[in-house]
């Protein structure tokens, strides 16, 4: 009996230890193609054009995509935990992947197969960098690892801080804002260190889905 056990135990491992070894080899694959994250140090977003009249009034705005390029010690301190309470409670603390999020997303995820429920995603905010900045959208496997990879990476390249403030920047709110500064004017017409705690709140949830919250179309 018990060499009955050694023997399936044996197998077992052997077995674990090649697709251990596969894997490996796929994630080295992927590795080798990777996008250059040091781009990020260099990062100059396109912004709002804007021209004043001779007493300081403001004439007119131009931009494709309406962004104020905002340092992150200029952002409230509300305005940035309103985000992270959004869209990574933990970003302080994980290297780049949150572990614990992207386990209770796969139980989710196990729980509503099959029901038509949208899968639940566990990106962190350093992970969205990767994909705003150097990946494609789209819905695969492939660029889900090489968002965890490049993900680690940066983290190792950058402080959190200059992380948070590349997102802040970079995301889009609808109605052709992009940052926190632009959606700030755009939606209430107020700079960043006027937002209530409830506007703050609004915005940061814009991010998965300006077209969800509406503020014409789904008022309510």
């Amino acid at each position: 009996m018990i060499r009955l056990i050694g023997y399936f135990f044996g197998i077992g491992t052997t077995l674990a230890l090649i697709v251990a070894a596969g894997v490996a080899i796929y994630i080295s694959h992927l590795a080798k193609d990777l996008p250059d994250y040091e781009v990020l140090a260099k990062y100059e977003p396109p912004v709002t054009t804007r021209i004043h009249a001779s007493d300081g009034s403001l004439m007119a705005e131009y931009a494709r995509e309406r962004r104020l390029y905002l340092p992150i010690q200029a952002v409230p301190d509300r305005v940035k935990a309103a985000f992270l309470s959004a869209e990574d409670k933990n970003f302080y603390n994980h290297p780049g992947i949150d572990v614990t999020g992207l386990g209770r997303a796969i139980i989710v995820n196990l729980q509503n197969f099959g029901s038509g429920r949208r899968q639940v995603g566990a990106s962190t905010i350093t992970q969205q960098v990767a994909k705003n900045f150097l990946l494609t959208s789209d819905q695969t496997y492939e660029r889900k690892i090489k968002e965890m990879i490049l993900a680690f990476r940066i983290e190792q390249a950058y402080s959190k801080d200059r992380i948070l403030e590349l997102y802040l920047n970079e995301i889009f709110f609808g109605f052709g804002a992009y940052g926190v500064a632009g959606a700030a004017l755009t939606y209430f017409d107020k700079s960043v260190n006027e937002l209530t705690v409830a506007e703050a709140a609004y915005l940061a949830s814009l991010p998965k889905g300006p077209n969800n919250y509406h503020p014409f179309k789904h008022a309510d």
